[in-house]
């Protein structure tokens, strides 16, 4: 008989779709049970459950010959999981989030209730932003919504920790480039660039860009820095969705993305790091400028 998942296998796999996505990872990476687990904070039984469940759904295949998992579907097919409708409730939700009008725990019933949301529907949102790591399930009931940025001083703030830890980052004993990983972002951010940052949502541009700039400070091997960027990433989140530049704009920066991974590709690390801090700086402003 089939067994049913559970409510953590499912909330494991949620979390692994979006370490896929936020990685970049192409088809054919190899997942490691350790490094998943590690990185969900999580033991190994349940990373190995939702690897299955992930498998049984065409997200991962299982690995020839030494067993094992690797992603199976591009990222792009990974970002955007719902219908224009559910990306509105999404959406919604994050608002309302941000803006205090939810409380710090809900239960499915009361989210349903107030969007008018099916369970089906409710299921999916939740799955969705479990997996992005805005929201966790409490033992035994209900949902408890994580910490994340929500004023213009923090906003801020985190600019300015951004601006001194990613150039650093460049500059660490231990850097160097992960070519695959970079022609990877870069491939993403020079579609952006050429266009298509005019039409994809404001969810599929931040998870487009933050994967650039955690791929690039993966670099240094230092698991300080590699850590410190992603938790910064997951409480701006959401402010972010109000903060996208205008397109035009943003089309600039993703080709500044472009000119950057180039200088890294060529082995110009210290160029590279000047020219990370004068892009960081600039977008900051632009960000923030008469934001309130």
């Amino acid at each position: 008989m089939e067994q049913i998942p559970t409510p953590l296998t499912r909330q494991v796999a949620a979390r692994i779709v979006g370490y896929i996505r936020e990685t970049a990872a192409e088809p054919g990476t190899r997942l490691v049970e350790r490094t998943l687990a590690a990185h969900l904070r999580v033991s190994r039984s349940p990373v190995r459950a939702a690897l299955r469940l992930l498998a049984d759904e065409g997200v991962v295949a299982v690995a020839e010959p030494g067993g094992g998992h690797t992603v199976a579907r591009p990222v792009t097919e990974l970002t955007v999981e719902t219908g224009d409708e559910d990306e509105e409730q999404y959406l919604r939700i994050a608002s309302d989030r941000l803006d205090g009008e939810l409380p710090d725990r809900v239960s499915e019933s009361e989210l349903a209730r107030r969007y008018a949301l099916t369970p089906a529907q409710v299921t999916a949102v939740l799955r969705r932003i479990s997996g992005e790591g805005w929201i966790e399930r409490l033992p035994g009931y209900g949902w408890e919504f994580q910490p994340m940025l929500t004023s213009q001083e923090s906003y801020e703030d985190s600019y300015r920790f951004r601006l001194a830890l990613e150039p650093a980052a460049l500059l660490e004993p231990g850097f160097a480039v992960d070519r695959a990983a970079i022609e990877t972002v870069r491939a993403q951010q020079l579609e952006l660039a050429e266009g298509a940052a005019q039409t994809v949502s404001n969810t599929e541009l931040f998870a487009r860009n933050r994967a650039f700039h955690e791929a690039v400070v993966a670099c240094s091997h230092n698991t300080f820095f590699i850590d410190s960027l992603r938790r910064v990433d997951n409480l701006r989140r959401l402010i972010e969705y109000r903060r996208t530049l205008p397109r035009d704009r943003a089309a600039v920066r993703c080709r500044e993305h472009v000119d950057l991974a180039d200088l890294l590709l060529a082995g110009r690390t210290a160029d590279a790091a000047e020219y990370l801090r004068r892009h960081l700086s600039t977008v900051s402003v632009e960000k923030t400028a008469g934001a309130g």
